[in-house]
């Protein structure tokens, strides 16, 4: 049973995500999942966007195996209820495994269960989060964390990510990659890539070129010169350079390194493809040329990355 623990003003998206993961994963694995939401009160809850949905009490949670905690507006007044904290330490008493996406965290670490551990939340809530709880070793450059059997995720849509994790946990990676692929979604991440992509450093990554860049994502193997961007966007090579560097701050040329180096990042700690042929699927080629990028950007070699994210995934101890 996998329940998931919401409260008013809770972030849709930060319930609906995971679950829409354990959906589908059940299917695959011809094992559908009991899928539950939870709040203090049985009834209607209200997310922050004014949807409701429907609740069932925390006295009826007695078979939950798996427990995630959602983030929202109103995590403040969730970590500050005794009923949702005693309920958190409860399940967590009995073996349940507990996550928490976005600010859930707030609700996890007050009811003392990441004390010790490490975790992560929103970027934006790093600061507070820090303050409010020295004895976290927060790494908030993460999209999720696993620290003695407590998960927890970046924001929003990184609760996709930690449910993809807890999938392959439970079934294994085929069945969370092809629970990816149904779910369209570019490449599933690791828990240690960046909760930043490289191109929110674009001064405006939204602005007229967002299409561009897009479909130069889906192309990275091919030879994307200014000549090639230039024709696609209907632009004369000088016109559409000037113009891409006043819009973004950034040379055409070094926009797409940031695609290619962030893609390969994602192949190189998610998959098992050998490292000539993420050069080739990122437009790199030569493996040399993308070592040589991986040092500048993260000053480690592509092998040295996939060593450490293969010894993250690795079981932890538990507590």
């Amino acid at each position: 049973m996998i329940g998931v623990l919401i409260y008013p003003d809770f972030q849709l998206l930060d319930a609906a995500g995971p679950i829409s993961v354990f959906e589908i994963a059940g299917r695959f694995a011809g094992k559908a999942p009991a899928i539950r939401m939870y709040a203090t009160d049985a009834g209607p809850v209200r997310s922050s966007s004014g949807v409701e949905t429907l609740a069932y009490g925390l006295r009826s949670a007695k078979s939950v195996t798996t427990l995630i905690v959602a983030g929202g507006e109103g995590v403040t007044a969730a970590a500050g209820c005794r009923t949702t904290l005693a309920f958190v330490r409860r399940l967590a008493s009995r073996g349940v495994r507990i996550a928490s996406v976005c600010s859930g965290a707030y609700v996890l670490a007050e009811a003392g269960l990441l004390q010790g551990r490490r975790a992560t939340t929103h970027w934006c809530r790093t600061q507070d989060f820090i303050a409010r709880y020295p004895g976290v070793k927060l790494e908030p450059d993460k999209i999720f964390t696993c620290d003695g059997g407590v998960w927890t995720s970046a924001g929003i849509t990184a609760g996709i990510d930690l449910a993809l994790a807890l999938v392959a946990e439970d079934h294994g990676d085929a069945i969370a990659q092809m629970t990816a692929r149904q779910l369209v979604l570019y490449h599933r991440r690791s828990g240690r890539q960046t909760q930043f992509s490289p191109l929110l450093d674009l001064k405006d990554p939204k602005g007229r070129f967002e299409a561009l860049l897009s479909w130069a994502r889906e192309h990275l193997d091919e030879a994307l010169t200014v000549e090639v961007l230039a024709e696609r966007v209907g632009m004369s090579s000088r016109h559409f350079a000037r113009t891409f560097i006043a819009e973004t701050g950034m040379t055409p040329s070094k926009a797409i390194e940031k695609l290619r180096i962030e893609v390969a990042r994602s192949w190189i700690e998610s998959s098992s493809e050998m490292i000539e042929r993420v050069a080739q699927i990122t437009g790199f080629g030569d493996p040399e040329r993308m070592r040589r990028a991986f040092i500048r950007v993260f000053g480690q070699a592509p092998q040295a990355l996939r060593r450490a994210a293969r010894a993250a995934k690795a079981p932890l101890p538990t507590r």
